[in-house]
């Protein structure tokens, strides 16, 4: 019985930094909390009486079980953004506490989540293990099954997609952004005359949530109806690029519920696209915008 304690206790110590490596990794508070409990069931099966390092041990065994359950949730097609909705506080039985949820999701970055969402399960664990908890390639390599080379290209292939290195091509992107920041605080505000300074006057506001009879995604003309439509809102926004030009994310708690696409002429909002579709979220090309 002491030593069970005991080794209750070793865990307690580890806790949160499996936690917050598993949130990472999965994107979702109640499916970290179900990693980190199997990773203490399989310590208390194992003892520690061949393990080294305890904490070195339980990141890696945490890491493979997330690693499967990003697999299984591939396979299942699950859409990736159905687990950015954090539901369960890290103590289990306690009831969701939303603004706690809130306040983790943007402690990891709402849009550093959905961008980790774009990644493949092993390009995702390489990543985080390597460039957020500073893990050698050497330790990593067995968790996702390759060579240390291999696992190099897989950390450096996402941290391409996450930066954005190889999208960041258009002239104006500092322009982009600030018209877009713009538009996210005159949204926000509820600013009407500060959108309509950043809006064209024949503005178009696409929505693939509204579609009309014949099929066709309805649209929304002129920049006082935008205006209009999009006034006091924008509060879960955050900029990212979108297919290499600054767009936007409203990802609540870091769940991505869609995608604005800009385009940009004579520096004002001409076109906005709004992208919802499951299908089509996922041939966007997503990656951070550093600050």
């Amino acid at each position: 019985m002491e030593d069970q304690k005991r080794l209750g206790e070793l865990f307690e110590e580890h806790r949160s930094h499996l936690q917050a490596v598993a949130y990472r990794m999965l994107g979702s508070l109640s499916e970290a909390d179900d990693a980190v409990q199997e990773s203490w069931f399989r310590l208390s099966r194992s003892g520690t009486s061949h393990i080294e390092n305890i904490g070195g041990w339980l990141t890696t065994v945490v890491s493979r079980i997330c690693l499967d359950m990003l697999r299984s949730r591939k396979s299942r097609r699950e859409e990736p953004w159905e687990a950015f909705l954090p539901n369960q506080n890290i103590n289990q039985g306690e009831e969701s506490d939303p603004e706690y949820e809130a306040l983790l999701a943007d402690s990891v970055g709402l849009a550093l989540l959905v961008v980790l969402g774009n990644l493949n399960p092993a390009e995702r664990i390489s990543f985080v293990l390597h460039d957020i908890f500073d893990l050698p390639f050497q330790e990593i390599a067995p968790i996702v099954g390759r060579s240390q080379d291999a696992t190099r290209q897989l950390a450096s292939r996402a941290r391409r997609r996450v930066q954005g290195v190889n999208s960041v091509t258009h002239p104006d992107i500092t322009r982009q952004r600030e018209l877009v920041d713009a538009f996210l605080a005159a949204s926000r505000a509820g600013n009407f005359e500060a959108l309509l300074s950043v809006l064209d006057p024949n503005v178009v506001l696409w929505d693939d949530r509204e579609v009309a009879i014949d099929g066709t995604v309805k649209e929304l003309r002129g920049a006082q109806a935008v205006a209009k439509q999009v006034a006091g809102r924008a509060q879960a926004a955050r900029p990212v690029l979108v297919n290499g030009t600054v767009g936007v994310v409203v990802a609540p708690n870091g769940r991505l519920l869609f995608v604005l696409d800009f385009t940009v002429k004579n520096s004002q909002i001409t076109e906005i696209e709004l992208v919802s579709d499951p299908s089509r979220l996922r041939q966007l090309d997503l990656s951070v915008l550093s600050e």
